[in-house]
C-alpha cells in the first residue's frame, strides 16, 4: 500500500458522491457532456484569495502567475481578485488582453523573447522583463522603430535559490535572468536610454512548503534588490518577489504557514533600506492560488487483474495530468490524493492500481492505492489539478485530444 496525498480542505460530499462548488461530480459530468473533465471551484479560489490578503501586509500586490492555468473562464475570474497577471509568452499577452486584464497590470518574464513577442508586447505597454543584456538593446531596437517609450524591468538571477523548493529558479548557471553582478551596468544602462524604468524581478524557486525558508529568501530579495538600485545609482520602482508559495501534494506533506510569511513582510517593510521607501512590491503566485481549486474527474472503463493486482483503467491519464503521473519534474513517483468520486464516502476497501488509458507504463495515476471497491462506470477524482494540469501535459499525445474544463 502507498499512501495517497490530503484531499484538500475545500471538498466534501453530496450524498454518497463528491462536490464541487455545491454539485455533484456526475452532474458535472453530465454538463460537461462527457469524462475527463477538468472542473475549477471560484469558491476554492476567492477563499484563497481571501486567506491570503489578510494574511499578507496590504502593501504587498498579488499578482496571478498565468503559465499555472490558463483557462479563459479562470483568467477572466481572477481578473477581479489580482493585482496583476505574470505571463511567459506573447499567446499568453494575447489571452491576458481578451481576459480583461490591462497592460500596466501585465508583466513578461521568460527566456527567448521572439521579437515578434518584444514588438507586441512594447507596443501593448505591458513590462517587459529582461533577461539578458541582449534582450536589453532588442527591446530598446523595438522601442525606437516604434517611437515609444518601454516599460522594462530586468530579471536578476540571485546568487541564493529557496531552499526546499520543487524547482530552483536561482542560484548558479540559469537559463534565467541576468546574473546579480551584471545587473547595476545593465540597470544603468536602460534609465540612460530613456526608457520607464520598473525595477526588478528576482524568483528563486518554486513549490516550497517551509515557510521558514520563503521568509528567508524574500528576506534576501529585498536586500538584494536594495543593494542593486544603489550600485546601479537608480530607483527601484517595483520589485517582483517572485513566489515559490507550495501547496501540499503528498502524504506527510503540510500546509505553507502563510501567517508566519505574512508577519516577517510585514516586519521586513516596517525597517526597509531607504531606497525602498517607495517601492511597490508584488509577489507572483500560480499553482497556490489555483492548484487546490481543481479536480480532475475520469471515468473507469476497465477493471483488471495482473499478477494479483488489481488495474482500474480510465478514460484520462497523464495525456492531461502529466504531473499526477509522477512525469513532470518528479524524481521519486508519489501518489496525488485521489478518490472515487462517486463513492466518495465510503471507506477503503481495496489496494488498487489506478491507471490510464494509454499504451506506456508511464501512464499511472495511483499505485497500489486503498480505496472504495470500484467498477466500470464510476468515476476517479484527482485533486491538486488546477494548475499544471490541462495546459501542461500532452493532450495530443496518441491523438486522445484534451479533457473539457469547466468553472464551477
Amino acid at each position: 500500500m502507498k499512501p495517497l496525498g490530503p484531499i484538500p480542505d475545500f471538498y466534501e460530499a453530496k450524498g454518497d458522491e463528491l462536490a464541487i462548488g455545491g454539485r455533484s461530480a456526475s452532474a458535472l459530468v453530465t454538463e460537461a457532456g462527457s469524462t475527463p473533465l477538468f472542473v475549477y471551484s471560484r469558491d476554492a479560489i476567492a477563499t484563497r484569495m481571501d486567506e491570503l490578503r489578510a494574511a499578507m501586509p496590504d502593501r504587498l500586490r498579488i499578482h496571478y502567475a498565468m503559465k499555472a492555468n490558463p483557462y479563459a473562464d479562470l483568467l477572466e475570474f481572477i481578473a477581479d481578485l489580482v493585482d496583476g497577471l505574470d505571463i511567459a509568452s506573447g499567446g499568453e499577452l494575447q489571452q491576458a488582453r481578451e481576459a480583461g486584464f490591462l497592460p500596466r497590470e501585465i508583466s513578461f518574464a521568460g527566456p527567448g523573447k521572439r521579437d515578434a513577442e518584444l514588438l507586441a508586447a512594447i507596443r501593448a505597454g505591458v513590462t517587459l522583463n529582461i533577461e539578458s543584456e541582449g534582450e536589453a538593446e532588442r527591446a530598446l531596437d523595438t522601442a525606437r522603430t516604434l517611437g515609444v517609450t518601454p516599460r522594462l524591468a530586468i530579471r536578476v538571477n540571485p546568487s541564493f535559490e529557496l531552499r526546499g523548493s520543487g524547482m530552483k529558479m536561482g542560484g548558479g548557471a540559469k537559463p534565467f535572468g541576468v546574473d546579480e553582478d551584471r545587473v547595476p551596468a545593465l540597470a544603468r544602462h536602460l534609465v540612460d536610454a530613456g526608457v520607464n524604468w520598473r525595477g526588478f524581478h528576482i524568483y528563486s524557486g518554486s513549490q516550497a512548503l517551509d515557510s521558514t525558508a520563503i521568509i528567508e529568501a524574500q528576506a534576501n530579495v529585498i536586500a538584494l534588490a536594495a543593494r542593486l538600485g544603489k550600485e546601479a545609482g537608480v530607483a527601484v520602482p517595483h520589485l517582483n518577489m517572485g513566489g515559490g508559495f507550495g501547496i501540499p501534494y503528498f502524504d506527510k506533506d503540510a500546509p505553507l504557514d502563510i501567517a508566519a510569511i505574512g508577519e516577517a513582510l510585514k516586519a521586513q517593510f516596517a525597517n526597509l533600506p531607504g531606497n525602498l521607501n517607495d517601492t511597490e512590491f508584488a509577489v507572483e503566485l500560480g499553482r497556490y492560488l489555483v492548484g487546490e481549486a481543481g479536480v480532475y474527474l475520469t471515468r473507469i472503463v476497465d477493471r483488471k487483474e495482473s499478477h494479483g493486482i488489481t488495474f482500474l483503467v480510465t478514460d484520462g491519464g497523464l495525456h492531461h495530468q502529466l504531473a499526477a503521473s509522477g512525469n513532470f519534474g518528479t524524481v521519486v513517483r508519489r501518489n496525488y490524493p485521489v478518490a472515487i468520486a462517486s463513492k466518495f464516502t465510503e471507506p477503503p476497501t481495496e489496494t488498487v492500481n489506478v491507471v490510464g488509458c494509454l499504451c506506456t507504463p508511464l501512464d499511472r495515476l495511483a499505485d497500489l492505492a486503498q480505496l472504495p471497491a470500484a467498477e466500470i462506470g464510476d468515476l476517479v477524482a484527482v485533486f491538486c489539478a488546477g494548475a499544471y494540469g490541462a495546459s501542461a501535459s500532452p493532450a495530443t499525445f496518441l491523438g486522445q485530444g484534451p479533457a473539457r474544463e469547466l468553472l464551477v
